[in-house]
């Protein structure tokens, strides 16, 4: 039997979560940015040596580095430095335009006014900001405001003009640009915001950096160690792929990066595969992931497209972003470059259309683990759940909007539907692993809500929205660990603390199997984050 060598790190005298399968053992090694061993704190004493730091976990829970599936890890840092005018902040219109006034009061005319988070559900007047609403708070300058979801926004008159959107332009297909009585009340959808986009000032490289190490910061302090950037290159190819590139270089990337490939119309994807930019190129800690396609919108904004028409309005049943031909050519092409996809696909409808497509390619060019993944997959059928298993096709949803959006998800679907949504034991069952995520800066990176809600099926009002989906801790931990990992394509080294695997570990307050959800909600806190057997965050006593 070959020796081993002495641990850098030890965490011994408390759960250790080794994955679903292997369950739990109580001590790990860590050496030379591995895993070493694991067993109990008698089977790893062999391996302490002197220059070992050991960590007494005294009860408290530790578990691979979570694997954050979806996020917008680079606009995450960006809105960091925005306006917050999320429900935790202001849940009233007046309030919402004296936060507006008040930062318009402290930056130049002519400045652009950048503001996110706002729920119309959640304010007092249960409708969206007007332009000219936006136009009395900042008179002098150029506002743009999005709602929580990130599919509908609000632009003043003078940002209108900017972008040289008048009552007479015409709508995007994909789009949508609100008119009432022939006049704009400044509200846009998906391809409509595309010119207001454009004319907004662009960070700095600097900023971009900056943005990137400030979010990823921000994750590490949950115990967040992996994340994949679920739409690089919105703004620039070259500019942001150079900023993953530059924070890496100068070890100023906090987490393992996954890059998803903005495609589409407006997309990176012919530069990217010029350069060789391809699902898997990288390393371990920057990589290439899939290609992103959007479909629809959301459901709380009534974009997201649906078989059956929304709640109250027969004549809406959302949007679709892309044609069946479009999407079927854009995914057939991808999938044959040898892209993995990521598809944004929301209402049941949007899944319909994004499945068809996605066995058409591969029928094209086989390829029985491509690991296709649909991005929140929020409404689906029974046959879409079985055909997804037969198809090797993940979904990567967001429970968490159960959390934050769940309420106005019942005042805008029918209850079976909304109850239906986000069906976690449902994929689970199926054989599926449905990786957690919060999609931020849409939700926020705090992976509280997100475990809450996935053990409860509750939403921040106390509503029980499918209650038969809910999950055990076990499966919760899985879900933003060795899921994440797997629809990432790197759970033969992440997600999971194995011998050989990565040393990335989260160590939270307490025992997480013994606390109620109200406990994990209210009173729980990540303690510590290791990355390769380093120390990257350690919470304040």
């Amino acid at each position: 039997m070959v020796a081993l060598p002495k641990a850098d790190m030890v965490l011994q005298n408390g759960p250790v979560f080794l994955g679903l399968r292997e369950g739990y053992a109580t001590a790990v090694a860590l050496w030379a940015g591995k895993v070493l061993a694991t067993g109990t704190p008698a089977e790893i004493a062999p391996l302490i040596g002197p220059a070992t730091r050991v960590i007494d976990l005294a009860g408290r829970t530790a578990t691979p580095g979570l694997y954050e599936a979806h996020l917008h890890l680079l606009p995450l840092g960006l809105t960091m430095m925005e306006l917050d005018i999320r429900p935790r902040f202001v849940r009233t219109l007046d309030g919402l335009l004296e936060m507006i006034a008040k930062r318009a009061a402290e930056v130049k005319p002519g400045e652009w006014i950048l503001a996110r988070g706002y729920d119309q559900f959640e304010l007092d007047v249960k409708r969206h900001p007007h332009r000219t609403e936006l136009d009395k708070a900042a008179p002098n300058n150029p506002v743009y405001i999005v709602r929580a979801c990130g599919h509908l926004s609000v632009a003043n008159s003078m940002a209108l003009k900017i972008a040289g959107i008048t009552e007479a332009t015409p709508v995007p297909p994909g789009g949508a640009i609100e008119r009432v009585n022939g006049s704009l009340t400044g509200l846009m959808a998906e391809n409509g915001r595309d010119p207001i986009k454009a004319v907004i000032p662009d960070p700095t490289d600097e900023e971009l950096v900056e943005a990137i190490e400030r979010a990823g910061r921000y994750c590490n302090s949950f115990g967040i160690t992996s994340v994949m950037d679920a739409a690089v290159g919105i703004r620039s190819y070259y500019r942001e792929v150079a900023a993953y590139r530059t924070a890496q270089r100068t070890g100023r990337l906090p987490v393992r990066t996954n890059m998803c490939l903005l495609g589409g119309h407006n997309g990176i994807v012919e530069q990217c595969f010029a350069d060789g930019l391809v699902t898997g190129a990288g390393d371990d800690w920057l990589s290439v992931g899939p290609v992103k396609i959007f479909t629809d919108g959301s459901a709380g904004g009534r974009t997201a497209a649906m078989s059956e028409p929304y709640l109250g309005e027969p004549e809406t049943s959302g949007i679709f972003c892309l044609t069946d031909a479009e999407m079927n050519a854009l995914t057939r092409d991808y999938h044959a470059r040898g892209y993995q996809l990521a598809v944004h696909a929301i209402g049941d409808a949007a899944i319909e259309q994004t499945l068809n497509a996605m066995e058409a390619g591969l029928n094209d060019h086989p390829d029985p683990d491509r690991r296709h993944r649909i991005e929140h997959c929020g409404f689906n059928s029974p046959e879409q759940i079985a055909r997804m298993a037969r198809l090797g096709i993940e979904p990567v949803p967001q429970p968490v909007f159960i959390y934050d959006f769940g309420d106005l998800y019942l005042s805008v679907l029918d209850e079976k539907r909304a109850s239906e949504s986000y069906p976690m034991r449902d994929w689970i069952t199926a054989g599926l692993k449905p990786a957690a995520s919060s999609d931020a800066p849409v939700c926020d990176a705090n992976i509280w809500p997100n475990i809450y809600t996935m053990l409860t099926r509750k939403s921040s009002r106390g509503t029980v929205i499918g209650g038969d989906q809910a999950l055990t801790i076990d499966e919760v931990i899985a879900a933003y660990t060795d899921f994440g990992a797997y629809v990432n394509r790197s759970e033969t080294h992440r997600g999971r603390l194995l011998p050989g695997m990565a040393a990335d570990v989260a160590v939270f307050s307490r025992d997480l199997s013994k606390a109620t959800p109200e406990q994990l909600l209210h009173e729980t806190r990540c303690d510590l984050t290791i990355i390769e057997g380093k120390l990257v965050y350690e919470a304040e006593a």
